[in-house]
């Protein structure tokens, strides 16, 4: 490793309305690694981040490069400086082409001023072959998978001449083999002299990918490390000041006999065919099955986000035909969807509404809002989720990912569902707050609240479902029960659509 470092941050601080974000961080990055920066949500990563990406700017503290000392002001600042950040929310145009993206707001122009696009589809497929991946840049974003998205993004990093990479959870909606895609890539960026700097909650990832690892907790710097010096055990420790009890399915609910949501040969072209299960009241259904199974196609159905072509949902004995999600709501289902920013929040509205939305009527006085009675209500759920927050008037939007996480429980928990659908439930968020949701999945289910859950992680699948269902090229592949559900047995099913419950 290079003993000069590419890379100084230096006593950076940053502080936001009633909370101190950063606490005189040090960090430190050499032009050959791949530097893991971990901690819990609201330990400080993203803001740090974004300080060195130029989307915020420091109350004080110091950035060197190369030993000389920059300003970033803005992300063009950071941009000119070769730092690129990939947020965990991709920023395309989804509208637009794989070349457009790459390249919007630097197409090449020809001798007449008018867009050169042959030489810009040329160069769109240099960059893709450096990232040795084969993408038709002539295709829409939207037609492109997210793992394909994602790269499109790197893609658009790389052609700015960066000598930075920062990667903000890459892997929170990839399967296993896009994720070793991703690994893939960010090798041979490293071998091309980009340094990364990779944020992840997963720490598999961590001990797989990365040279250093850099720990953050309460915006402070707790330690930087190599790899090689560190335990999964004492990493968790670090992040969380304390050692994180297992999530290891050690007993099953004793489930009620009631029948809360029967789902019968439901089918929707190109996304699944003929789902068939129950779910009654206090199980713990888990949905597996890799990226694009068809997982999320039939949560959204039953939540009323999509209308299928076929089949019959049934909930407490009643057939509904699902409208929307308020029709859903209206019928007791509710759903934390894995994208939360864009289908779960209001991000500029402040915590109280968002949690309060979707049962406004439980605070009514007549035909009034009692807004007292609304204002201890949400501060009871701040308290019993432990929502970090100053108070219930901050912007959703500056809360950190789990927090996030926990206002959209928060409104589900209000509106007293008696199906919760659970869609990654725990994606881009720390361990620490992990195992409060897992906490919180067990409580409801022994409340008799009926909960499904899609997880790409195995050991939530494993550690919480009660019944394992397996989807594959959109239909039901294998159905698990209690014990019977194991690792292998699932990925198998995942990956060759084969059923192993016999």
């Amino acid at each position: 490793m290079n003993k000069f470092p590419l890379l100084q941050m230096k006593k950076i601080t940053k502080h936001f309305p009633g909370v101190l974000a950063l606490d005189n961080v040090d960090f430190t990055l050499y032009e050959d690694e791949v530097h893991a920066l971990v901690g819990e949500n609201g330990a400080g990563k993203s803001t740090l981040m974004k300080i060195l990406g130029g989307a915020y700017i420091a109350d004080s503290g110091e950035i060197f490069l190369d030993g000389k000392k920059i300003e970033i002001n803005n992300p063009i600042d950071g941009i000119n400086n070769g730092i690129n950040v990939v947020y965990q929310e991709l920023v395309l145009a989804p509208h637009l082409s794989v070349v457009e993206n790459i390249f919007i707001g630097q197409l090449p122009k020809n001798k007449f001023i008018a867009i050169d696009w042959k030489q810009a589809k040329r160069n769109a497929d240099e960059v893709l072959r450096q990232l040795n991946v084969d993408i038709d840049v002539n295709k829409s974003i939207r037609d492109l998978s997210v793992a394909k998205q994602q790269i499109i993004e790197i893609a658009r990093a790389l052609q700015r001449k960066s000598r930075i990479l920062v990667l903000d959870e890459p892997s929170a909606v990839l399967g296993k083999n896009d994720i070793d895609l991703l690994y893939k890539i960010i090798r041979q960026l490293n071998k091309n002299g980009i340094a990364v700097i990779y944020i992840s909650h997963r720490l598999e990832e961590i001990f797989s990918i990365a040279d250093r690892v850099t720990v953050l907790r309460n915006g402070k710097l707790v330690s930087s490390n190599q790899i090689s010096e560190v335990t999964k055990e004492t990493l968790v420790k670090m992040m969380i000041g304390r050692d994180l009890r297992t999530t290891e399915k050690t007993a099953y609910n004793d489930y009620s006999d009631k029948v809360l949501l029967r789902v019968e040969n439901l089918s929707k072209s190109d996304w699944y065919e003929n789902v068939s299960f129950q779910l009654h009241a206090g199980e713990i259904v888990g949905f597996a099955g890799l990226v694009g199974s068809g997982r999320e196609g039939v949560v959204k159905t039953i939540a009323g986000a999509m209308k299928p072509d076929k089949g019959r949902i049934i909930v407490s004995g009643k057939e509904i035909k699902l409208r929307s999600p308020n029709h859903a709501l209206k019928n007791g289902i509710g759903l934390l969807p894995r994208d939360r920013n864009k289908e779960g929040l209001f991000l500029k509205r402040p915590i109280f509404e968002n949690v309060t939305i979707a049962s406004l009527d439980r605070y009514k006085r007549l035909f009034f809002l009692d807004l007292n009675k609304e204002k201890k209500g949400v501060e009871s759920f701040m308290c019993d989720l432990d929502i970090r927050a100053s108070n219930a008037n901050q912007k959703v939007v500056n809360l950190s990912g789990g927090n996030r996480q926990k206002v959209v429980l928060a409104k589900w928990l209000g509106a007293r569902c008696k199906v919760l659908i659970f869609d990654e439930p725990t994606r881009g968020i720390d361990v620490g707050a992990k195992f409060e949701i897992y906490q919180l999945i067990k409580k409801l289910s022994s409340e008799g609240v009926g909960i499904i859950m899609v997880s790409s992680e195995m050991s939530e699948i494993l550690g919480l479902s009660d019944k394992v269902l397996v989807l594959w090229r959109g239909k039901l592949a294998g159905t698990y029960f209690g014990k019977d559900a194991t690792k292998e047995k699932i990925l198998k099913t995942a990956l060759m659509g084969e059923n192993n419950n016999e």
